[in-house]
């Protein structure tokens, strides 16, 4: 491992993954907040480099696998903004909740199933410090049009 590097680091490129240059805000909030060891990050959809990826909302006959990748986005770029918060992804003690909302329409039940491209993110990297507790929602419209966005409760060292 080098020095500007991290273990969770070297573990995403094993996975053959990376982190976004950047996660821009798309309105006037803060990307996190830190109170005490706790880390809120706001939510995040599925763009790279501030550029959406994936559009919503899911369609009939939709592809699982893809839309699980943009949750996996999703996660990346909160990824993205725990380092900025705390300067290593190696400070995370635990992943403590996620929010998930999936563009959908009425009547959607795979929010869920979508979701998990999220959490078996954290959980590949964490281990049992990434498993967590979560919601995961059907909702009308998200914003760019995209199709996930996640948002995170983290636990971290001091």
């Amino acid at each position: 491992m080098t020095s500007s590097s991290s273990r969770i680091e070297d573990r995403l490129a094993a996975m053959g993954l990376s982190l976004p240059d950047s996660a821009p805000s798309r309105a006037n909030f803060l990307p996190f907040r830190k109170s005490g060891n706790l880390l809120f990050l706001a939510g995040q959809i599925c763009e790279w480099n501030g550029v959406p990826q994936y559009s919503g909302p899911v369609m009939p006959g939709y592809d699982l696998a893809t839309a699980k990748k943009a949750a996996e986005m999703c996660a990346l770029n909160l990824l993205f903004g725990i380092r900025a918060a705390t300067g290593s992804l190696d400070s995370v003690s635990a992943v403590l909740r996620l929010g998930a909302f999936v563009s959908a329409p009425s009547g959607c039940a795979d929010g869920p199933k979508i979701a998990d491209g999220a959490s078996e993110l954290f959980i590949n990297l964490y281990g049992d410090a990434g498993r967590h507790a979560r919601t995961a929602v059907c909702v009308s419209g998200l914003p760019a049009n995209a199709l996930v966005e996640v948002d995170a409760i983290i636990e971290v060292n001091d």
